[in-house]
């Protein structure tokens, strides 16, 4: 069968699964506003079904792919939640030390598809390591609906600094040259916008429609920015102006692109809100700013 994209959905259904997805709405709202759009025998669980992310059917390497090496480790967040958990991945034969990314979730955990993203930078002679938020919950659950469920509860000051605790864990890495970056994805994108504001020896930031940091701090940045955003955001997109204006006066160094036609998500490809073409070009450009800044 053929993979749906965004323009197989109504605007309005896919604006009402963004407000799913980021907890706005519940899924009984979610399927009871969406039963409009379900005609033709589709019922509003079936179209919910279709929204949600296909792991297997987008996978890119597999976990057992030969030319990687990865394994799940847990590490110290003394700041956080005391202990942490992630999955560190790198190339099977390296012949040598490599730059870091450090790669940060959306917001349900762990999933099989950012374990995936970080196993395609491996392949791209990065070691790269995904940490998962939801550790102190027992940790990804298998299920995204469980997964957002499960979100809220985290006490999200702990959660920062075990990101911030996972830097320094990739960093210190025997396998890493210690020039390290980030790359994350929604709530992954904001993440990545605070770490700027709190690693001085970030060497490179990258992130996908992200909430921007709180303004003040953003004078505190030293890495450079790549910021990828999509055009149908209006949620993320309206915090751009003043970002940008205050990344501007503290002489941040940045660049931005806007992928029209696109939807918040795009470059998640497990998902119908996937655009094939904006996440080729968004990815060659993450790949050629961390190897410029990196390397």
């Amino acid at each position: 069968m053929e993979r749906k994209t965004a323009h197989d959905f109504d605007q309005e259904l896919l604006t009402l699964f963004d407000a799913y997805v980021h907890g706005r709405i519940d899924r009984r709202t979610f399927l009871d506003k969406a039963a409009k759009f379900a005609v033709g025998g589709v019922t509003a669980a079936m179209l919910l079904d279709q929204l949600n992310p296909k792991f297997a059917e987008a996978q890119v390497v597999p976990p057992d792919d030969k030319r990687i090496k990865a394994e799940f480790v847990e590490y110290a967040s003394p700041n956080g939640y005391g202990k942490a958990h992630g999955c560190f991945v790198g190339p099977a034969n390296p012949g040598g030390k490599l730059p870091g990314v450090l790669v940060v979730h959306e917001n349900r955990g762990l999933n099989p598809h950012i374990e995936d993203i970080a196993r395609r930078l491996a392949l791209d002679n990065f070691v790269a390591f995904a940490p998962d938020a939801l550790f102190p919950l027992g940790g990804y659950p298998g299920s995204e609906d469980e997964a957002r469920a499960l979100f809220p509860k985290l006490d999200q000051a702990k959660t920062r600094e075990d990101f911030v605790a996972a830097a320094a864990w990739l960093k210190a890495r025997p396998e890493c040259t210690g020039k390290y970056g980030a790359v994350g994805f929604c709530y992954g994108g904001g993440v990545v916008n605070m770490l700027a504001t709190r690693l001085p020896d970030l060497g490179a930031a990258v992130p996908f429609y992200g909430s921007a940091p709180p303004l003040e701090d953003v004078a505190r940045i030293k890495a450079p920015l790549l910021v990828q955003s999509a055009e149908v955001d209006p949620r993320i997109n309206a915090s751009w102006p003043d970002y940008e204006a205050a990344l501007k006066a503290a002489n941040v160094r940045y660049e931005r692109y806007v992928y029209p036609g696109t939807q918040h998500g795009f470059n998640n490809d497990t998902t119908p809100r996937f655009d094939a073409a904006a996440s080729r070009l968004a990815w060659q450009r993450t790949l050629d700013f961390l190897n410029k800044n990196l390397r």
